[in-house]
This record gives structure tokens, sequence and C-alpha cells, in this order.
């Protein structure tokens, strides 16, 4: 049977990854933290829903989402760190508004404001490896959220942005194609591509306005990381271009994603299918 809302695919993902990553990575992540996350998240969600009225407090999944997220990328020595993380990933969604829609990435507010405001978070791009069966894993799931919730323009364009520029830079170099590979074969890469970069609450509206927003993130990200060797340039990227989806919504119109819609189609195409 499927389930009826995207988001339940996207916890099932998430926290299979995590999973994943502790039993196969040998993370250094401790499962108290992973609570911690996990419980500040929804509480959060849920204050700031009881506060402002918010219809979303019935609906907890999105902040489970991001405690997920938070869990994967953020790594910390004190309990607090991540419970500020989560804390500012979930206020951010009330707070940086604009017509009734917030234009900052939860995770990604979370991470850059544990990064800025603690002295003991990091993030480990590299902590899931090169090894190729993690970069099928998150197609493949990753492809099947966005193939329903219809953003694989925004994976596409920061992918191919990034990796044209990548290209062009090894060529000018004078590299061997397996030090291009390298660069590109990263499982969060990918995670960032397929699940945090695609957040259709978050992102431009119109299919033109988020091709034009992925590609200047990817040309951002390939500026910060190979001219100012900064480790983490695709959150930093995102994070800094976030409030341009503010412009590009006014540029470019189009009707606001809204999951309701999008459980509707489900439950559509499921009756459909169940009469023929």
């Amino acid at each position: 049977m499927l389930l009826k809302d995207i988001r339940d695919y996207q916890i099932l993902f998430l926290g299979l990854f995590l999973v994943l990553g502790i039993g196969t990575r040998d993370w250094t992540l401790r499962p108290e933290l992973i609570g911690v996350a996990i419980a500040t998240s929804l509480a959060t969600q849920w204050i700031f829903s009881w506060v402002t009225g918010k219809q979303e407090v019935t609906n907890l999944r999105s902040a489970l989402i991001t405690s997920l997220g938070l869990s994967l990328l953020l790594r910390a020595d004190h309990w607090t760190t991540m419970a500020i993380a989560a804390a500012m990933a979930i206020a951010s969604k009330f707070i940086f508004q604009v017509g009734d829609k917030h234009f900052f990435n939860p995770a990604n507010f979370g991470i850059i404001s544990a990064l800025i405001l603690t002295p003991d978070a990091w993030v480990s791009p590299g902590q899931w490896g090169e090894e190729w069966w993690y970069g099928l894993l998150f197609v493949g799931t990753g492809g099947m959220i966005l193939q329903r919730v219809g953003r694989w323009d925004t994976t596409a364009a920061f992918l191919g942005a990034y990796s044209l520029l990548e290209a062009i830079r090894n060529l000018w170099l004078g590299w061997t194609w397996d030090v291009y590979w390298h660069r590109l074969m990263s499982g969060s890469l990918l995670l960032f591509a397929l699940f945090m970069i695609t957040d259709p609450r978050s992102i431009p509206n119109s299919r033109i306005g988020r091709v034009v927003w992925a590609i200047c993130i990817a040309g951002l990200t390939f500026i910060l990381r190979n001219y100012f060797f900064v480790s983490t340039a695709v959150f930093w990227a995102l994070f800094a271009l976030a409030p341009l989806t503010i412009l590009i919504d006014v540029l470019w119109l189009a009707p606001k994603f809204a999951w309701q819609e999008r459980e509707t189609d489900v439950e559509t195409l499921q009756c459909n299918v169940s009469q023929h």
C-alpha cells in the first residue's frame, strides 16, 4: 500500500540513511543528540504553530524531516548545540516569511546557525566516502520523491552547472579525470542536491526560476570551494542565496507549492489505478 503523504517517504528514506551511516560508516554520532534534535524540532514546531495559530500544529512531519536532516549532516560535542540548531531551523520557517512562504531551508538554516553561534559544531562533507552504491541509493530514493513532487529540474540544474564548472577547471589545470570524479562522487553532495536544495516550500515556484536559482547556487558553491577553500561551500551558498527566492517569485509568477494538493494528486492516482 502506498503512503499517502510524500513526506512519509522522506522520513522513511532519511531514517534509513541515518541507520545506514551509523552502521556502515562508523560515524561518531551519539544517539542522545539525535533524540535532542527530534524532540527540539517537534517542540519548536508545536510552540510556534500554537502561538501563530497555524494549522501545521496538527502535522509535525516537516519538523521530523528537518531533525533527521540535521542528524545526518551536523556534528556537535554538546547537546545544547544540537538543540540550538533544531530550534533555529524550525523558527526560521515562521520568522522569515514573505507572502506566507518561508525562503530559508530549515535544516540549512539550522546548520549555519550552529556553525556561527556555537564553538563545537561542524559538518563533514566527506562522511559518506566515495562508494558508488551510496550514490545509487541516494539517486534512487531521491528520484522517487522528486518525481512525485515535481522538482527534478532543480537537482538537474544544480548538478549540471556545478559539474560543468568543475570540468572546465579540470581541463584548465590539466588534471586527470580521476581528480574530477573524485570531486563529484560525494554522498553529501548528492544528499544536498536531492533532499535539501529541492525543498518545494522554500525554493522558487516557477520552473525557470528554480533553474536560474539552482545555477546561481552552483556557481557560488564552485567559487567558495575552489577559491576560498570552504569545505562546506554548498551549505553557505544555499544560505546566502536563499533570499533570492523572493525576487525570483516576483519576476516569474507561478502557483505556490502546497503539500495538500500533492496528497490529493496521489489519492486520485491511487483511485484511478484501482478502477482499472
